[in-house]
């Protein structure tokens, strides 16, 4: 299952994050829908019923598009299907957060999405998911792999010999307009955390009354990899790689059953134990993600915890600091206010961390 992930990417980092080739074979930056870039708040905790970032192709709301152009929205976790009466989707009698890859065609509350090519992929920097011990449960941390530190971006000047005369972790230009420099945004090769790419599936409900649309989805689940089935029996279809992506978004290319063929258990994620602190939905803050030493007593924050929560109170990125805290709680997990003693972080988690505390990540 799925019932929580992380989201910290402001909305212009989650468009740079998802850069993706079209079918020949040019890089694309998506653009958010109309609006939707002001929905979306990133957020450490996220749970059902919030807006998320899903890329989709553009033709599903522009009939006359490319449909291998892939586009950005926010939307939210829990599919209301079209077909919903009710005038309050509160009023679902089930839960459709999450939907097994083997029913897809069995419910049809899934099976009208998948038929009609509703398919999304959902953003995320990880998800979490609670091992159950003797009196409690342990919350793990799961995302991709990272690279070990950032890498320089190049720029299509770079590419013809002209050394970057700015800060090789940005390498951006002051110089010329807002329209120019922001062409050249989706050049650069995004160097920053790599996202989730997680197989969904979306709907348009629209009150039977009138209103506006909405737009939600459910996240595809799979058997656990092997290195997660001592964590949990499932875990979200992972889409791995741009191909992948490509083709599950590519309704016009790639028909529902040969799509179904991707949703495969991969061995492709890793892990790392977190703070009961995540348990609570409200809580929204670094110390949901931290590694924390599972056998450690005394609670207390990191380093790169305290100085992160500090950049947070700042004014260095407003974009980040309206943070989606206005989470929906979750039933079945304990309170709890302090994390544990926390292990000093390693790797790429680190260097994020660290990194994002001197200055907003540009790269």
């Amino acid at each position: 299952m799925c019932g929580r992930t992380a989201c910290t990417l402001a909305a212009d980092e989650v468009s740079r994050a998802s850069q993706y080739r079209d079918r020949g074979g040019q890089r694309r930056q998506p653009r958010w829908k109309d609006g939707d870039s002001d929905k979306y708040r990133p957020s450490y905790n996220k749970s059902p019923q919030s807006l998320s970032p899903v890329l989709l192709s553009q033709r599903h709301f522009v009939k006359n598009a490319p449909v291998d152009e892939c586009v950005l929205a926010a939307m939210r976790w829990g599919l209301v299907p079209a077909w919903f009466r009710e005038n309050d989707p509160n009023k679902m009698q089930y839960s459709t957060n999450n939907c097994r890859s083997e029913s897809l065609l069995e419910k049809k509350s899934y099976k009208d999405p998948l038929l009609k090519g509703q398919r999304c992929v959902i953003l995320a920097d990880g998800f979490y998911e609670w091992r159950r011990q003797e009196k409690d449960k342990q919350p793990f941390f799961i995302y991709f792999p990272q690279t070990q530190g950032p890498a320089p971006v190049k720029t299509e000047e770079q590419d013809e010999g002209t050394p970057c005369k700015e800060d090789p972790q940005t390498c951006t230009s002051e110089e010329g307009s807002g329209d120019q420099k922001e062409e050249d945004k989706g050049d650069r090769e995004w160097r920053g955390w790599r996202l989730l790419t997680i197989a969904g599936l979306f709907d348009c409900w629209t009150p039977p009354s009138g209103g506006d649309p909405l737009y939600t989805y459910t996240v595809i689940t799979v058997d656990a990899s092997p290195n997660l089935q001592g964590i949990h029996d499932r875990m979200p279809a992972i889409l791995d790689g741009e191909e992948e992506v490509r083709k599950w978004l590519d309704f016009g290319e790639v028909k529902s059953l040969d799509a179904l063929k991707l949703l495969q258990s991969k061995n492709t994620l890793t892990f790392h134990p977190v703070s009961s602190f995540v348990n609570n939905s409200r809580n929204n803050s670094p110390e949901c993600l931290q590694p924390v030493d599972p056998q450690a007593k005394e609670p207390k924050l990191s380093a790169s915890s305290k100085m992160m929560m500090g950049w947070l109170k700042s004014s260095t990125h407003p974009k980040r600091k309206e943070s989606d805290t206005g989470e929906v709680k979750q039933e079945g997990h304990p309170r709890e206010t302090r994390p544990k003693k926390q292990l000093k972080p390693a790797g790429p988690l680190q260097q994020w961390l660290q990194g994002a505390s001197k200055k907003p990540r540009t790269n």
